[in-house]
């Protein structure tokens, strides 16, 4: 008589082969073990971007909301410029992480002296857009040790003396915050100037943030 219950095949040692069946799908995920960027930035047309594998896991500072934001300035001036791959994590459950497994890969860029001019920061709500805006007038925002976790990054840049394809790791230009993870291509350079500068970022930290002329509210439009 023959059962209706599935038959285990057994290997020709006659151990019984593993059930591949029960393997959930991780359709879209991002192995945060498996998975580094290349981070030349996209102002650098002819270096462009690329994925390469890297050792251990990715640092994440926080778990990210998983919304864009936009930032701009007409004109960033930084001393102490590093820039390597990253990748973000959104909270677990995080509505926001649609096919990604919550999950973004991005281009970190560490100022260790930063200052610019008329910023921009919105982000979109939904119908509506939550914008701040600062350093319109005399006094410009300045920072240090700022950290942003872009998708997007465009600009005119101009770098003095800079080095690229540095491991992530030996970075030494922007201080400590300015290392990522060994085996990661990266660069880094003395000074950093951006005019026109636009960003789609997912996280930013400062040591210290100054935004003289503060100004917050919605609008129908971002920066």
């Amino acid at each position: 008589m023959t059962s209706s219950a599935e038959h285990t095949p057994e290997r020709p040692d006659g151990a019984a082969a593993p059930d591949v069946s029960a393997a959930p799908a991780r359709r879209g995920r991002v192995r945060a073990r498996r998975a580094a960027v290349m981070a030349v930035p996209a102002t650098l047309a002819a270096a462009g971007l690329a994925v390469l594998t890297a050792q251990g896991a990715l640092g994440v500072q926080f778990a990210i909301s998983g919304m864009p934001f936009t930032v701009t300035a007409t004109e960033l001036n930084g001393t102490g410029f590093a820039q390597f791959g990253g990748l973000d994590e959104m909270a677990e459950g995080s509505p926001n992480a649609g096919d990604t497994g919550g999950q973004v890969l991005v281009v970190t860029s560490v100022i260790k002296n930063a200052t610019l001019t008329k910023l921009c920061q919105s982000v979109d709500l939904g119908g509506t857009n939550l914008v701040i805006r600062a350093g319109e007038g005399s006094q410009k925002v300045s920072a240090s040790d700022l950290t942003t976790d872009s998708t997007e990054l465009t600009g005119d840049a101009a770098f003095n003396n800079i080095e690229i394809g540095n491991d992530a790791s030996t970075l030494d230009k922007a201080g400590p915050k300015g290392r990522g993870p060994k085996g990661v291509f990266s660069q880094q350079s003395d000074t950093v100037h951006i005019a026109n500068l636009r960003q789609t970022n997912y996280a930013t930290t400062a040591g210290v943030f100054k935004l003289p002329g503060l100004k917050l509210g919605f609008s129908g439009s971002g920066c």
